[in-house]
């Protein structure tokens, strides 16, 4: 009989799953760089030319090696917000929420060769190469301003009636993400007109948005835990995937089927697109605050950025930052 028993139990731990603690990590930390310097911080660009990782920090942009965590040099900014590169150009762009600006600047030299002036409080900005256009998103003015990146002159304003956050581009489209009513505009790239307006059904302030274009999804996430996957031709959501919390930015890494979600409690969603279906598959252990990043799809590194955190000051809300510890972490698929 206790033969039969203990017979029986090893049967069950063989065909029992394997649990989450005993599974090998989905990317592991690589590096971990202290850049230090004082103030808060907001998007991550990644330059695959240069190999760098351009950082929105306080009142500056960091540019750093992606390789070593060198340095490479700081370009000063007035409320650091995003950066956008035309690597045609050798040109890029930063948005100064604080001024009402975006600085253009020589991508070689880190030289800032002028102001643009936009709306109130220029947050997000990307490049669309479709439409070799400069896109910016603004917080106050609830618009977008469509800058050439040859003039650097505005050639395009859009109101769209809601505090903006990140934005992706296909071939004719432009999606921006309204964090305040949740939803989605849909952008004619070559026209610059709002075309439609997709609600998400029980998103809270969407922040980051990525895009898979082959198979036409978008990738938001949400401020209540949770990534939508959107179809790009009716709104529809096809998927849902929790996140962890306070999550901000996302990224999808198209080699790998990969889209994430950082978050600020200190963990990396990853969720596995295959077959047309997208499901949660881990949370990977980052760093309390690091919930901003970029991907870099050639080597499959994930870059966030944090620092150590303290109680809050006294009348505020957010932890305060400890000065000189502000970090740039790197995570790479674990092998």
């Amino acid at each position: 009989m206790k033969s039969l028993l203990m017979l029986l139990v090893l049967s069950f731990v063989l065909m029992a799953p394997v649990s989450a603690q005993n599974q090998p990590p989905l990317y592991r930390q690589t590096h971990k760089f202290t850049l230090g310097g004082e103030g808060g911080w907001d998007y991550i660009t990644y330059d695959p030319d240069g190999n760098r990782v351009f950082i929105a920090h306080g009142m500056s942009i960091l540019v750093v090696d992606a390789d070593s965590g060198k340095q490479l040099g700081t370009m000063p900014a007035n409320g650091a917000h995003g950066v956008a590169l035309v690597p045609a150009m050798h040109r890029g762009f930063y948005t100064n929420g604080r001024a009402g600006t975006v600085t253009a600047f020589d991508s070689k030299t880190l030289q800032p060769t002028g102001d643009i002036k936009v709306g109130e409080n220029p947050d997000a900005i990307i490049y669309d190469s479709y439409a070799n256009a400069v896109v910016v998103m603004h917080g106050r003015s609830k618009d977008v301003m469509v800058i050439d990146p040859e003039s650097t002159k505005v050639t395009a304003t859009i109101p769209l009636g809601g505090k903006l956050e990140f934005a992706a581009a296909d071939h004719d489209h432009v999606y921006v993400n309204v964090e305040d009513t949740g939803e989605i505009a849909v952008l004619e790239a070559h026209g610059w007109k709002a075309t439609a307006r997709w609600k998400l059904a029980d998103c809270e302030e969407p922040s980051g948005l990525a895009i898979d274009e082959s198979a036409g999804h978008l990738f938001t996430v949400c401020g209540n835990k949770k990534m939508l996957v959107v179809d790009t031709k009716s709104g529809a959501i096809v998927a849902t995937a929790a996140t962890g919390d306070g999550t901000d930015a996302a990224g999808y890494d198209a080699a790998l089927g990969n889209a994430f979600a950082s978050n600020g409690e200190g963990t990396l969603s990853i969720v596995h697109c295959a077959d047309g279906k997208c499901a949660l598959v881990g949370n990977v252990s980052t760093q309390r605050g690091a919930r901003t990043m970029a991907l870099d799809g050639k080597s499959h590194r994930v870059f966030l950025v944090t620092a150590d955190l303290g109680p809050p000051a006294e009348g505020q809300r957010r932890p305060s930052i400890v000065p000189g510890t502000f970090t740039l972490l790197v995570y790479e698929p674990a092998k």
